[in-house]
């Protein structure tokens, strides 16, 4: 009987190596180079499991380690995955063979965030494409200018609480991503939902939009650790069952927007903000949105309007207290343009401010706030390297693009290291690949609410330079060190300035 067990064990162990050989030799056999130590179950994302790397400085770390490759297969766990370094292919996957690539790689379980489930970046086929046609609607050029004077309106509160935090020759501690996330999550409360985001008040408001951000958006390395089991090793999530947006948020935003849109469909009076675009598609398409839906795209403007433009102003803010000269020369626009404009932060006023835009990309570029960006193949593909490889991708697949690899790479950056708007005037921007570039993604799923995002980090940026210096800080080094935590580049400790009047 023993004996029995023992060669029942022993087969069963010799099944399980030759199914792991079997997997582990998918590339090799492709001819496509992979990390070493691909172990089984696992694959090759153990750091990422003992909470030592993340998958950036994983994506970085293969990025690097095979310069001369187009293309690095890898395992994430026992699926086969692609990290693709050319540009070409970037394209391909993002552009012009958008129909084999169309789904991104992160899937959100609807039984636990129904919500975010309605989320586009997570929606595929035509749901995606009706949510991404209303969206598109609501962020049209016309649409932009009626938001922004909810966002000019929001400048002045902003303006109002830095002048009651900041007398005469004072000089005052910030840490950015506290002071944007104020700025941004007033934003979304007015010019989202048309509500008081109560986001200006130092002490604690249940009701307060920046509440409700820092809740969704711990970073606490567990709360870091959980995301990143949830973005990036989801079948472990099928045991441990983590929601992103906590029950009683689901409820908050439900309760709104009953609230808000029962009032909205009776009412004559136009008013200036997302809700109210919704209620006039509702008009054109001659239907009512039901409330679930509703409420995810008030979720989606939140979590979209909130988090990536806070983080991404504050890396802003921070280089320009490291880079006083160039705080200065943009200062010096934003006087000269607002000079024009009665002083007035307008939709046409920011537009005018060129040198403002070559800062944000600038910014941009060497902050990558989401680091990487996964796709899934949905059809059989061939993808052909410029270096001569050649790649049959499955169905299934996830593709991989490290944004901070790219965004750095010297073979396309001169100097990349340098923070240099200059790369963005007219006379060099030329030059830029656009697939090296990719703040907001790129294709038919580019983020369809970048050009909300860029209104709002203008007209913060505008209203602190006009009146205030931004001051290097001792306590935050220069270049920041980022967190293994969370999905988003999240500096160790925070990035702190000081702010005084001019």
């Amino acid at each position: 009987m023993c004996l029995l067990v023992l060669v029942i064990v022993l087969c069963g162990i010799l099944a399980l190596y030759i199914y792991w050989r079997k997997i582990n030799n998918y590339w090799d056999r492709q001819g496509i180079p992979q990390p070493s130590y691909s172990l089984p179950i696992v694959g090759h994302l153990l750091p990422l499991l003992l909470l030592q790397k993340n998958m950036r400085q994983l994506a970085v770390s293969w990025y690097d380690s095979y310069k001369n490759s187009s293309m690095i297969g890898f395992y994430d766990g026992t699926s086969p995955a692609l990290l693709i370094r050319d540009p070409e292919l970037v394209k391909t996957v993002l552009q012009t063979n958008f129909s084999n690539f169309s789904e991104n790689s992160v899937k959100v379980d609807k039984n636990l965030d129904p919500l975010l489930a309605k989320h586009p970046f997570v929606m595929k086929g035509e749901e995606w494409l009706l949510g991404r046609k209303r969206l598109t609607y609501a962020f049209s050029s016309m649409r932009l200018k009626i938001l922004s004077e909810t966002v000019r309106k929001v400048c002045k509160k902003f303006d109002d609480y830095l002048r009651k935090k900041i007398e005469e020759d004072q000089r005052i501690e910030f840490e950015t991503k506290d002071l944007s996330g104020r700025f941004t999550g007033e934003v979304v409360a007015n010019a989202g939902i048309g509500i008081e985001g109560f986001c200006f008040e130092d002490n604690y408001n249940p009701q307060s939009f920046y509440e409700k951000g820092k809740k969704i958006f711990k970073t606490t390395w567990f709360q870091g650790a959980l995301q990143s089991i949830m973005f990036f090793l989801p079948f472990l999530n099928n045991y441990f069952k983590i929601r992103l947006i906590p029950e009683d948020i689901d409820h908050f935003f439900r309760t709104i927007v009953k609230q808000v849109i029962e009032k909205r469909r009776d009412e004559t009076e136009k008013r200036n903000d997302f809700f109210q675009l919704m209620v006039d598609l509702e008009k054109s398409e001659g239907q009512k949105f039901d409330e679930e839906s509703l409420a995810a795209h008030a979720l989606a403007f939140f979590v979209d309007g909130y988090e990536t433009s806070a983080v991404t102003l504050s890396f802003i803010c921070f280089d320009l207290s490291v880079h006083y000269d160039i705080q200065e020369k943009l200062r010096n626009e934003i006087k000269d343009v607002l000079a024009k404009h009665q002083g007035e932060i307008t939709y046409d006023s920011l537009k005018e401010m060129t040198y403002l835009d070559q800062v944000i990309n600038e910014s941009q570029r060497l902050n990558a706030i989401g680091n990487i960006m996964r796709r899934m193949c949905t059809n059989k593909i061939q993808l052909k390297g410029n270096d001569g490889l050649t790649c049959t991708v499955e169905p299934g697949t996830k593709v991989v693009i490290s944004t901070h690899s790219l965004q750095r790479d010297p073979k396309y950056w001169t100097n990349p290291e340098a923070f240099d708007p200059d790369r963005w005037n007219e006379e060099r921007k030329g030059s830029i690949n656009k697939y090296c570039f990719l703040p907001f993604g790129e294709g038919p799923r580019i983020c369809v609410g970048l050009r909300m995002a860029l209104l709002q980090i203008k007209a913060a940026i505008a209203t602190l330079l006009m009146k205030y210096r931004i001051e290097r800080n001792p306590r935050t080094i220069y270049p920041a060190k980022i967190s293994i935590f969370g999905i988003m580049a999240t500096p160790v400790d925070g990035l702190w300035i000081y702010l005084k009047r001019l």
